[in-house]
Parts: C-alpha cells; structure tokens; sequence
C-alpha cells in the first residue's frame, strides 16, 4: 500500500498534491505524444494531479498533450498554466483564452505569469483578476519571482492575492532557501519547484546514488523526497514514461533519517548567503 500523496494548503484553503506533473519539452514531436498522454493518465491515476503546462511549451503543444490526457477527468485535475510575459498586462485575457482553447476546458485552476517582462505588475494583476471575476481562472500566481519581485507584487492592488510562486529548486539549486523559500513559507504562499531532478543531471551524483541504495530507492526518487520534506513546496517532476512516473509516486513513501539528511546537506549545501534566482 503506498502513503497518500501528500498536500500542500493554497491561500484560498484549496488543498492540492505536494508531488504533482510536469509537461516541460511535452508536445514536440508527434512520435511521443502517445507516451506523453499516457504517462499523464498515469499520474492521475496515482493521485498526482496536479498538473504543469504553459503556452511556451512547443507553442502550445504541451498544453495541447495536457488537455487529451485529461479528456473526460477535468474535474479530477488542479490545472496549472503559464502565461508569457510578452502576452502579460491586458494581453493575459486573450492568451488565456487560446490556453483554453488547447487544454479544451473552459477554466484554469492557476495561471502563472512565466516571468517578468516589460510591463508594469500592476497590469498584469488586473488582468488576472477580471479573469478570476469572468470565472476562466480560480487564482492567479507568478514564476521566477525573487524577494525583491515578491515585495514589488505585494505592493500592488490585489497583488496579495498571490497563490504561489514556481521557482527553480533542487537538491544542487538552493539558493531560494536563504530567503526566498522562508518569505513564501511565512506569507502560506506556496513553492512550485521545477525541474526538481535537474533536467535528470542531478541522478550521475555519487552521494546521492549511495543513500539511494540503502533506502532501496533511486536517486530521483530521494531528490523528490528531499522536496516533499519542505513545508509548501510541490516539486513537479516531468517524464513520458509511465514506469517511471510510478517511481516518482512512490517517493512519497521515503523515510529518510535525520543522520542521512546531514549526509545530503553536506554533499549538496545549503546557502550561506544571498544568491541570484536560477532560472533555466
């Protein structure tokens, strides 16, 4: 029997997967699309489902996977999409509606500005709350914030209506845990964590494969494990293979001592001091 997927308290009260689905480089190439959809189907049967995509993805065609992946489950999903920030100020409500159009669905659980751009955050936030008010987004929330672009939005009307921030974290990036991670964690603003494996770079790493073996597990498996440990943050591992989609499920029930967690923190420190936000 494996443990129930753990969850992670929105600011609405909304209760959603701590260990939800990734979508990055999903959709570009016709000869996957099959794996893909299949590796999101699994997942939700799993429980993890929450789900990641964004209109940068293959230009859309990420989102376009997502929405045959969750034919006929929509209700079963908390569905995540990224907006650029080219499209963001009064320019959202239409991207949000070709999102739509490929996740064929008429609602978005968050929607995300990808990153700062150019226009003004005050804009953007506008946007993002004429979509909540017409119902086609249930809350809205940003990616690749630092402190200082946190602060700014705060700053804003309605800016504190923020639901979360998904940032670059893993066990060789983290930066956000000398001030990023602990703002969120104080203000109940959840951490998406992104490419929580390292594109798969982080699995080649000695230390990691050895405390991998003693708990039975796989690297990924201990990555995600050492995620899941931090309070508000919900890793979003991608991967087209149903095998290893149940892999990453099954980090949940890693119980990693107290002895083996200082192994790791030696072998992949944590900050000392203030660092840029990563970004890929």
């Amino acid at each position: 029997m494996r443990d129930p997927v753990p969850t992670v308290t929105l600011p609405s009260g909304i209760m959603v997967p701590a260990l939800g689905l990734g979508t990055w480089n999903m959709g570009e190439n016709s000869a996957t699309a099959r794996d893909e959809i299949a590796s999101l189907k699994t997942g939700l049967d799993l429980g993890m489902t929450l789900i990641d995509t964004a209109e940068m993805y293959a230009d859309g065609g990420s989102e376009e996977i997502v929405g045959k992946a969750i034919e006929g489950r929509r209700d079963e999903v908390f569905l995540v999409s990224k907006v650029y920030p080219a499209n963001a100020s009064q320019g959202a409500v239409a991207a949000c509606e070709r999102s739509l159009k490929r996740l064929q669905t008429d609602r978005l659980d968050l929607y995300l500005l990808h990153w700062r751009g150019n226009y003004p955050l005050e804009e953007t936030v506008e946007a993002f709350e004429d979509l909540k008010a017409a119902g086609k987004i249930e809350a809205w929330g940003v990616s690749n914030f630092d402190v200082v672009d946190m602060d700014e939005l705060l700053s804003v009307p309605n800016g504190g209506n923020v639901a979360a921030n998904q940032v670059l974290y893993n066990l060789s990036r983290r930066g956000i845990e000398y001030d990023l991670l602990p703002w969120c964690q104080e203000r109940g603003i959840p951490i998406m964590a992104y490419s929580p494996i390292e594109q798969g770079r982080l699995l080649h790493h000695p230390e990691l494969i050895r405390i991998a073996k003693i708990y039975q597990a796989t690297p990924a498996q201990v990555a995600l494990a050492f995620l899941l440990e931090r309070d508000g943050v919900i890793p979003i591992p991608k991967s087209s293979n149903p095998q290893r989609i149940e892999e990453n499920r099954d980090s949940v029930d890693i119980d990693i001592t107290d002895e083996d967690w200082a192994v790791l923190d030696a072998a992949f420190p944590p900050p000392s001091r203030k660092k840029s936000l990563d970004m890929l």
